[in-house]
C-alpha cells in the first residue's frame, strides 16, 4: 500500500489501499495458494479483512503486523521512562493499529518480573500509552515525505522468521477473532502462536475490565471502517 503522509489519517488510505491490497492478494494466492499473508498496509486490521476476502484463505493464513510494532514502541518508551533496559521490559499492545484503537496493556506488563505499577509512577505510565498511541504520528511528523519502515521491516522480519523456522513464536499481531472476549468477524490484536502453520493458536489473556472493553471498542471500529470499503 501508500504509505502516510503528514496529516493523513489510516483511515484515509482505506480504499486507496484497499485497491492495492485487493489486487496484490489476488495476483499472490494464484502463484502460491497455501501461503501465509502478513499484512502491514494501513489501516492495518481493515487490510486484513480485504486479503482473507480476496485470497479464500483460512483464517490461520492472514496475520496483520501492527501489535508487534506497536509493542516494540511501548517497551522502546517504557524502558525510557523508567531507566530499565528494553530486554527487562515485557508489555505488549493489543487492540487495533489506530491512534484512537490501540491498547497498551498496563495490567500484565512487568519491568525485570516487577508489575510495572509497582515500578513506575502512574503518570508517567500514562504519558508512556499516550505516546505509543501516537507513535507512528510522531514518526511521520519526523520524517515528513512519508511514514516509518525500519521497525516495521524488522517487525515483520519476526514474524516470517516465527512462519518460516516453524519457532512457535508468541506474538502480538492482529487475527481474525473467533470469541476472544466475545469479539466475532473482526481483526483484532491478540497473543498469537505462529509457526509453520500461521497461526497455531490465539490466546484470550486475563486482563482488566477497562483494556477489554477497549479491545473490544477497537473491533467494533474495525467492522465499522469495514463498512466504508467500497466494493471493486
Amino acid at each position: 500500500g501508500v504509505p502516510r503522509k503528514p496529516g493523513m489519517t489510516r483511515e484515509e488510505l482505506l480504499n486507496i489501499n484497499a485497491g492495492i491490497v485487493r489486487d496484490v492478494a489476488t495476483a499472490a494466492i494464484k502463484e502460491s495458494p497455501d501461503a501465509v499473508f502478513i499484512i502491514f498496509a494501513n489501516p492495518m486490521d481493515a487490510m486484513c479483512h480485504v486479503t482473507l476476502q480476496a485470497t479464500g484463505l483460512p483464517w490461520s493464513h492472514v496475520i496483520g503486523q501492527g501489535g508487534m510494532l506497536d509493542s516494540a514502541r511501548y517497551r522502546t518508551f517504557l524502558a525510557w521512562e523508567s531507566g530499565a533496559s528494553v530486554q527487562d521490559v515485557h508489555a505488549v499492545v493489543l487492540g487495533g493499529h489506530t491512534e484512537a484503537t490501540m491498547v497498551p496493556i498496563v495490567s500484565t506488563s512487568t519491568i525485570g518480573g516487577v508489575p510495572l505499577t509497582a515500578a513506575m509512577p502512574k503518570d508517567k505510565i500514562d504519558a508512556t500509552v499516550t505516546r505509543t498511541k501516537n507513535g507512528g504520528a510522531e514518526i511521520v511528523a519526523l520524517l515528513k515525505t512519508g511514514s516509518a519502515f525500519y521497525a516495521p521491516a524488522a517487525a515483520t522480519a519476526e514474524m516470517v522468521e516465527a512462519v518460516l523456522l516453524d519457532k512457535k513464536r508468541v506474538l502480538p499481531c492482529a487475527v481474525k477473532a473467533d470469541g476472544q472476549f466475545g469479539i466475532t468477524d473482526a481483526f483484532v490484536g491478540l497473543p498469537l502462536k505462529l509457526g509453520a502453520g500461521g497461526i497455531e493458536q490465539v490466546y484470550e489473556p486475563t486482563l482488566a475490565d477497562d483494556e477489554v472493553e477497549a479491545i473490544r471498542g477497537a473491533a467494533a471500529a474495525t467492522k465499522e471502517l469495514i463498512g466504508l470499503i467500497v466494493s471493486k
